[in-house]
């Protein structure tokens, strides 16, 4: 986009400046209604950029008007069409990485395309968001993953979870062998050092399970890790199939390393930053910097609160690629509006599984470089 607003500002001025002062508020202390109302300029100026920038974008919705009255008006993109089109917004010398994400070597994997300003802005998204669940201080960080992930010359999303997280840690310890067997040595030694301080552990949720839990478990081994905040994402479908709730998880930790901080969190590979955490009672919750729309899975109408249906999920974000709108194949219903016991505001709502009979999205595990 090229055109001046009647301010004088060009376009990319005028959303820095909004994208700026959403940054530096309170991720969690706006109300719904002014959460929307600060959002709505940004997502129209983020339609009407892609439109003119994404080929893609421009085919599917050239003739759809920016959003004028509500979030829900917002277009979207299904998600699995990140696997099948080549979706971005910039040119082949502002690329800056590719991220990609897939489950099984039978999938397509869906592709991200970053530039440095989206990639920048996804890093320090992540930490505002963060710092209201486990501090600014940066901690001890036991990495429940192997150091080979970070050594391939590729980019995978579960790469960019780590160095995400890496902004709350220092002194970071690998709990896993680059053959996925636990690194017992590595992980009682942390213990042992950090058995009354402050930790930070980080790892994907099947990751946590299949190959920490259940290693500890094997060798009927306990560590003590009381101050520990453990933060995690993704795999829920593997564990459900092992009857695995999110209760027997928080359980099954407390009682092997004495864990009673631990947040889970909502999010995919394709809106890397716009991340939504679970509270203390137990939701998920959008922060000032995303939203979400709950939709009827047959006609795609807006559903209300209680109401199970498609996440739509919404992120200012992204400006290298059209993934500021975003339906998902998850289920899900918003539980309430700014009045979650935890006292942060906003929407807060439960994920519910997948769609029956929609391609498996996977669990972000392979990747490349630009």
């Amino acid at each position: 986009m090229t055109t001046q607003s009647l301010s004088g500002r060009s376009p990319q001025e005028h959303y820095e400046t909004l994208y700026s002062a959403l940054l530096e508020a309170d991720m969690y202390n706006i109300a719904q209604a002014d959460k929307e109302a600060l959002l709505l300029p940004l997502f129209k100026l983020l339609h009407d950029w892609h439109l003119t920038r994404s080929v893609h974008y421009h085919r599917l919705f050239g003739h759809t008007e920016s959003p004028e009255e509500a979030l829900a008006e917002l277009p979207y993109l299904a998600v699995r069409l990140f696997k099948q089109l080549a979706l971005k917004s910039i040119s082949e010398d502002q690329l800056f990485r590719v991220l990609q994400s897939s489950g099984t070597t039978a999938q397509v994997p869906a592709r991200v395309f970053l530039d440095k300003d989206t990639s920048a802005r996804q890093s320090k998204a992540l930490v505002r968001i963060m710092q209201h669940f486990i501090g600014k201080q940066r901690l001890p960080m036991l990495i429940i993953d192997s150091p080979a992930v970070m050594d391939k010359s590729e980019f995978s999303a579960r790469a960019a979870g780590i160095q995400g997280m890496a902004f709350f840690g220092r002194k970071p310890v690998y709990a896993l062998n680059n053959d996925m067997s636990l690194n017992e040595e590595a992980i009682c030694a942390f213990a042992k050092q950090h058995n009354n301080t402050p930790v930070l552990l980080f790892g994907f949720t099947f990751m946590v399970w299949l190959h920490f839990v259940k290693a500890l478990q094997r060798r009927n081994l306990k560590i003590a890790l009381p101050k520990g905040v453990l933060v995690h994402s993704g795999g829920w479908k593997k564990l459900s199939e092992q009857q695995v709730d999110n209760s027997t998880f928080k359980q099954t930790l407390k009682s092997l390393c004495g864990l009673s901080h631990i947040y889970n969190f909502y999010g995919m590979a394709e809106q890397v930053g716009s991340v939504f955490v679970e509270c203390e009672a137990g939701h998920l919750h959008a922060p000032l910097l995303a939203d979400i729309v709950i939709r009827d899975p047959i006609s795609l109408a807006p559903l209300p609160i209680g109401k199970v249906g498609l996440i739509q999920v919404l992120s200012v974000i992204p400006t290298s690629y059209p993934g500021h709108s975003i339906l998902t194949e998850d289920k899900g219903q918003v539980l309430g509006v700014d009045d979650c016991s935890c006292g942060r505001k906003g929407q807060y709502f439960a994920v519910l599984g997948r769609l029956p009979k929609t391609e498996i999205r996977g669990c972000s595990d392979t990747g490349d470089k630009a």
